[in-house]
């Protein structure tokens, strides 16, 4: 199952789920971000919750088909080639970016489960991953929100380096991910 565009882009499966889960953590940081609009308790603030566990855990099931995409399809290279430092800098970031998109949506599912909530799936609940325990609810929050906080940052650096990659080394390594109207330039 390799399909390798002319070796030049990423296959359509792989940039349809980049871009889509793009747009799930846009969803994921707006419902959580934007529930303090509303009083503690009220339907719109609980449905944002709501939207957020369940678009993080999308999140966590479309991620092991990325990397099942990434072991069997092609990956093109990066043209002109980069520095050593630069493979490694991004092996790192695409390394927590992975874990981030398992990690966080299992800490949300291990929060609600120990806070003996329903997980949510839209319209099915998840099983708890573990006992109801307040405690270890508390401190999988804090863990939760301060993690969420790096996560700005982690997918702002890898947007940042894409653009810098496009505009100041000129190669291909954003064009490799763009849907196929977007290529030039």
């Amino acid at each position: 199952m390799s399909t390798m565009n002319g070796n030049t882009t990423y296959n359509r499966w792989s940039i349809t789920l980049h871009w889509a889960m793009l747009g799930l953590f846009v969803l994921v940081y707006a419902f959580i971000e934007l529930r303090v609009l509303f009083d503690k308790g009220s339907v719109p603030r609980e449905t944002m919750k709501s939207f957020h566990f369940m678009c993080g855990l999308l999140i966590f099931a479309l991620v092991w088909v990325r990397l099942f995409l990434r072991a069997v399809t092609h990956k093109p290279p990066i043209v002109p080639a980069p520095a050593a430092w630069q493979r490694l800098a991004s092996g790192v970031v695409q390394g927590l970016l992975y874990a981030f998109m398992i990690g966080m949506p299992l800490a949300g599912w291990v929060v609600l489960s120990a806070a003996g909530k329903p997980v949510p799936f839209f319209g099915l609940e998840l099983p708890p991953l573990v006992g109801q325990d307040k405690a270890l609810a508390s401190q999988v929050v804090e863990l939760h929100e301060t993690v969420g906080s790096f996560g700005y940052w982690l997918i702002g650096l890898h947007a940042l380096a894409a653009l810098a990659h496009h505009y100041f080394w000129k190669d291909n390594t954003l064009r490799r991910m763009l849907p196929s109207g977007r290529r030039s330039g």
